[in-house]
């Protein structure tokens, strides 16, 4: 893969004003709250919830405090962008959560060793998506929770040293890797989620800072992509950023397309981005013509050929279950719905669900089980869109599995084969499961105080950006809890 030298380090770009595009609209149309619902069957989840997210934090401070990562069965860390460095992930990842559970002496702690310890001038090589929906994601959500104005500084700084993969791209979609030292780039063949999954986290950078050039490259990257669709509306999977040339021409909604989707349309919801919004209804009218596939009864979506529309595979990931939440969100609730059920078959065939399936003989291709969100994540977006407690129902349910076939002594771990008898386990809890999993279930089943449910808004990533609220006055008037 081709390496360029970036052309020294970027300046801070100043400061535009007000962004008269960056207009916010609703996110959420029909606001839910565990406060409305009946107290059975979901009593006493929301504290449920909190003592599995300690369990699991406790964990990770006693065993691998400042690493990446835990590996909880050999009670040690581990990094996640490349090995010998590390970015505390898992503490930037837990920010918004610890916020959110009022664990305020946690997130104390957690915040200090942000501003003190984490450094971002490594001579190494770092995956940008991942940067962005992980590290930038993490830090704002962290900055719009605590006000602390060091962690907003933190992620422009991480976001100016990613910047060199858009700006060098001859198309404008990024490079996959850049240097946090050098701004050298490489990975010229990206990947769609990769490409276009960043415009909210960079538009918010830009709505906080005043500086538009981070929406400008974000939506540029969109573009991108959305620009050389086939006549079918489809994408293919991997696109040449220096040529345009689509290297992949798989047409699905699984990984590595996923979250590109997502973006697309909550970028419309944050920013009011008529264009995106377009872009969006036009490629699902696509993926429904060509990919959606209900010859099993339920509702899944195929591979095809990005330019002819021929069945290409029957695979699904577990990753494409959130796809029924943002169905429902973005006005397809009857489908979201009908997908969620195909999802639900799933757990009926298994105890937990395996990472990959052939979806019409729901026969697992992937039997592990790395501890994903996505079902709980649809069913978070399906109840606040349909207010229907059935989805609460099916998360409590994911809720218990969890407790049942993924918790050791250090807290939460994968599974390697959910097929065998017992459950093969791995040796890791993902920082997702810190920013993910734990808040999806605490949403669902606790009295969020900290959090607007009719205006709430999480990235991909399940990091708040829009919907925290202040922390309740301490008893006497003596200021916010924690602050």
């Amino acid at each position: 893969m081709r390496k360029c030298a970036a052309p020294g380090s970027l300046s801070r770009r100043g400061l535009l004003g007000a962004l008269t595009a960056l207009t916010a609209v609703p996110v959420v149309s029909v606001p839910r709250s565990p406060s409305a619902a009946a107290a059975e069957p979901f009593a006493g989840l929301g504290e449920e919830t909190v003592a599995a997210f300690r369990r699991a934090w406790d964990a990770y401070r006693r065993l691998a405090w400042g690493r990446d990562e835990l590996r909880p069965l050999s009670g040690r860390g581990a990094d996640f962008f490349a090995p010998g460095h590390t970015f505390g992930l898992t503490i930037v990842e837990a920010l918004d959560t610890l916020y959110l559970m009022e664990l305020d002496e946690e997130l104390d702690s957690a915040v200090r060793w942000v501003k003190n310890e984490l450094a971002l001038d490594q001579d190494v090589f770092v995956q940008v998506f991942e940067a962005i929906i992980r590290l930038v994601g993490g830090l704002l959500s962290g900055h719009l929770a605590t006000r602390d104005p060091a962690l907003l500084d933190l992620a422009r700084d991480l976001a100016d040293r990613l910047m060199p993969a858009f700006l060098l791209s001859p198309t404008g979609a990024p490079y996959r890797y850049v240097n946090l030292a050098t701004g050298a780039v490489s990975g010229r063949h990206n990947h769609l989620a990769e490409i276009g999954s960043c415009i909210t986290e960079f538009g918010e950078l830009s709505r906080l800072t005043g500086d538009r050039t981070y929406y400008d490259v974000a939506k540029k990257a969109l573009r991108a992509v959305c620009e050389r669709r086939s006549r079918l509306d489809l994408l293919g999977t991997t696109l040449d950023v220096e040529t345009g040339v689509w290297t992949g021409t798989t047409a699905t909604l699984d990984p590595p397309a996923d979250s590109f989707f997502e973006y697309l349309w909550h970028g419309w919801k944050l920013y009011g981005d008529e264009e995106l919004r377009t872009w969006y209804t036009t490629l699902t009218a696509g993926i429904f013509r060509h990919l959606a596939d209900r010859s099993t009864g339920r509702l899944w979506f195929r591979q095809a050929e990005m330019r002819t529309g021929r069945a290409t595979g029957q695979v699904q990931s577990e990753l494409t279950a959130f796809y029924a939440g943002l169905l429902a969100r973005s006005g397809r609730a009857a489908e979201g719905e009908s997908y969620h059920d195909s999802w639900t078959d799933v757990l009926g065939a298994f105890r937990l669900p395996p990472d990959l399936l052939d979806y019409r003989s729901l026969r697992a291709w992937n039997p592990s089980y790395p501890l994903r969100p996505e079902y709980v994540d649809a069913c978070l977006s399906l109840w606040l869109v349909t207010g229907k407690e059935l989805y609460r129902e099916r998360a409590r349910e994911m809720f218990d599995r969890q407790e049942r076939y993924c918790k050791v002594a250090g807290g939460y771990t994968v599974v390697r084969e959910v097929t065998a008898s017992p459950m093969k386990l791995g040796d890791l809890t993902p920082a997702y499961w810190f920013s993910e999993n734990a808040k999806y279930y605490f949403l669902l089943f606790a009295e969020a105080r900290r959090f607007d449910y009719g205006s709430g808004y999480l990235t991909t990533e399940g990091n708040v950006l829009r919907g925290l609220r202040a922390p309740a006055p301490a008893p006497g008037g003596g200021g916010p809890v924690g602050k």
